[in-house]
């Protein structure tokens, strides 16, 4: 008999809203995590899992992961083995695929509604489907379960894509490994190849011991890295002869490349070019910022303490060159000053002196306070107390949804609340950058993020845990030192077509710009590259001549390195925007770029909130001679 039972179909769904942890009911998004083999059955501990392994591969900051969890049935009876897995939540699942006694099952990705039946009919006959749910800050899990026959092998094996984002000047690679068990072969490997050089890289986890850190091994040319971590059964046990395991948690690589041009790095490889824009050593530009305060009841207790904590740091990590505001709102709205003051040494004090006064009281009117801190950085620029070529920015901080002011008009007509976002769109008229940050559960995450994009900023989740005020610091740290605004990138019109977003509001110390294309021809004698910024003092222009990078000669020992990843790069960037641009444009807009994205998800393979992926597999009830069945 089959080793698999009474199962046809599983149907690994896509998310409503793939950036957005508080809405997610499918998004297969990703990041490097492990299985976990669970068991219903009365035969406890008769399921012996016996191989993970986690296989990354980095090409020029695209990533390309194969997790592989293998386990024996070894009961007398069948029984139902669950495969789990943390992925990215940037990430795309581009296949998922089951082996079970030598027979493997592929999954095929299809549009969602199409699949919605299929999904529906398996589970009214109760056969099985994957799962994707919250999974932390960074994470999303994916499960799925299978019925398995008495002495079968199982192998799950999920393969998900993403591009690295720089952040405070690094990329992070980061696996969540729970076996809850000591496994025979567990094995992390990743080999990261990047063309410019990579400047370092560092592993780490939370669960390494004294005895588990030098089985780390890590080996660093000029251009590629190799990082393993293949701990044995003992060496993986808490204790001698025990079956608990030390290995449960966060295993995190992180690196950075070198950078020695001001154009930055421009690769062109089979008909498609990517380029990476991050210079080093520019003089950051001087900051206007008003901080919108959340001051609602809902606020009381440790939130509006590390709040203010986060505030009192913020605050001392000023450059007196900047200008900055505190407004703080709850049905009313109240300032510390009229106008943005410029953060000397005195200042900040009598800030910080305010900044502990703030206290949680009414409701939250967040349609007045924003444009409030709209209206005092306009009126400070129309009379010049600001300096020329410095960055305006407001980052708003609500806990909540609004319950006062326009909201509260317009609330049971419509829960998306345009009319705000309208107020503080046509307000700021894309004259400043509005960043936001939702604290806690209760929070209205797509409100935010929606208002936030459309005034050329972003949104981000803040949890409630004892490390906000370090959340809310992070946070700052990314948007704290602008060094550019309103940059361009430019490429020959009659060379590339297809280009993703090559405009980009402010480009940040220690982030990156990654713009990519198709090539119209191969022929490259003449593709001159152009890029434009507003710096503080002076405009930022360089232009140069990009080349094709022969990869053969670069890596000569490398059979594979993933040869396409220029265009699966350049399709990954196109759907992430194309699923921006179908939640914050015109109502044409988000009909066109839904389509396209689609289309593109179907193309390349990739789980999107637009896709899912299907798995057939056959019913062997009646024994192996029954034929397959979809």
């Amino acid at each position: 008999m089959s080793g698999l039972l009474g199962v046809r179909q599983l149907l690994l769904w896509g998310c409503a809203c793939l950036w957005l942890p508080s809405l997610v009911w499918g998004a297969l998004v990703i990041s490097r995590d492990h299985v976990a083999v669970k068991k219903r059955s009365t035969n406890d501990g008769k399921v012996a899992l016996y191989s993970v392994t986690v296989d990354c591969t980095v090409t020029s900051r695209f990533a390309h992961t194969v997790m592989t969890s293998k386990a024996l049935n070894k009961a007398s009876a069948a029984q139902e083995i669950f495969f789990e897995v943390d992925l990215p939540k940037t990430a795309f699942i581009t296949n998922f695929s089951m082996e079970i006694d030598g027979q493997e099952y592929v999954g095929e990705v299809k549009e969602k509604e199409k699949a919605k039946k299929q999904y529906e009919k398996a589970v009214s006959s109760g056969q099985t489907a994957g799962l994707v749910k919250v999974s932390g800050r960074k994470m999303e899990k994916f499960s799925v379960s299978v019925n398995i026959a008495s002495q079968s092998n199982v192998s799950f094996i999920l393969t998900y894509e993403e591009l690295l984002q720089r952040k405070l000047g690094q990329y992070e690679i980061l696996t969540r490994v729970k076996p809850k068990q000591p496994v025979q072969e567990f094995q992390i490997v990743a080999n990261i190849f990047e063309p410019q050089g990579i400047a370092y890289v560092d592993a780490q986890a939370n669960f390494l011991s004294n005895d588990l850190l030098p089985l780390v091994e890590k080996t660093v040319t000029e251009k590629k890295a190799h990082i393993s971590f293949s701990p044995t059964m003992d060496q993986q046990r808490k204790c001698p002869g025990c079956d608990e395991t030390l290995i449960d948690g966060d295993f995190i690589i992180k690196y950075d490349v070198n950078r020695a041009k001001d154009l930055g790095d421009i690769q062109l490889v089979n008909g498609y070019f990517v380029h990476f824009f991050a210079p080093p050593d520019l003089p950051r530009v001087p900051k206007n910022v008003v901080f919108v305060i959340d001051r609602s009841g809902s606020m009381s207790g440790i939130k509006i303490r590390q709040t203010r904590e986060a505030l009192l740091a913020i605050l001392q990590d000023l450059h007196e060159e900047d200008h900055f505001a505190l407004i703080q709102f709850d049905d009313t709205i109240s300032h510390w000053k009229e106008s943005l003051t410029k953060a000397t040494k005195e200042n900040v004090a009598e800030a910080m002196v305010y900044v502990r006064s703030i206290r949680d009281i009414g409701g939250t009117n967040i349609n007045d306070a924003v444009l409030r801190g709209v209206n005092m950085i306009l009126q400070d620029r129309q009379e010049d107390r600001l300096p020329k070529g410095s960055v305006d920015m407001i980052i708003l901080l609500t806990d909540g949804m609004p319950n006062s002011g326009e909201h509260f008009v317009v609330y049971t007509v419509n829960p998306e609340y345009p009319k705000i976002q309208e107020n503080v769109r046509e307000a700021i008229g894309g004259n400043m950058s509005l960043f936001c940050l939702g604290f806690g559960n209760s929070v209205d995450y797509v409100f935010l993020d929606v208002m936030s994009k459309q005034n050329k900023g972003l949104a981000r989740r803040i949890y409630e845990a004892s490390d906000a005020t370090l959340q809310l610091q992070g946070f700052y740290d990314e948007v704290s030192s602008p060094l550019l605004s309103e940059v361009d990138l430019r490429y020959p019109d009659n060379a590339v077509d297809f280009l993703t977003t090559n405009h980009f509001s402010q480009l940040f110390n220690g982030s990156e710009i990654v713009v990519a294309g198709r090539l119209i021809d191969n022929n490259l004698d003449n593709f001159m590259v152009e890029v434009f910024g507003q710096g503080f003092e002076e405009d930022f222009l360089v232009q140069g001549q990009a080349s094709a990078l022969e990869w053969d000669v670069m890596y000569p020992d490398e059979e594979y390195i993933f040869g396409d990843f220029t265009e699966r790069l350049w399709a990954y960037l196109t759907i992430q925007q194309l699923l921006e641009l179908s939640k914050t444009g015109t109502p044409d807009e988000k009909t066109n770029a839904t389509a396209k994205a689609l289309d593109m998800s179907l193309r390349y393979s990739f789980v999107t909130p637009l896709t899912s992926m299907v798995v057939t597999k056959p019913d062997t009830e009646d024994g192996p001679e029954n034929p397959l069945t979809c």
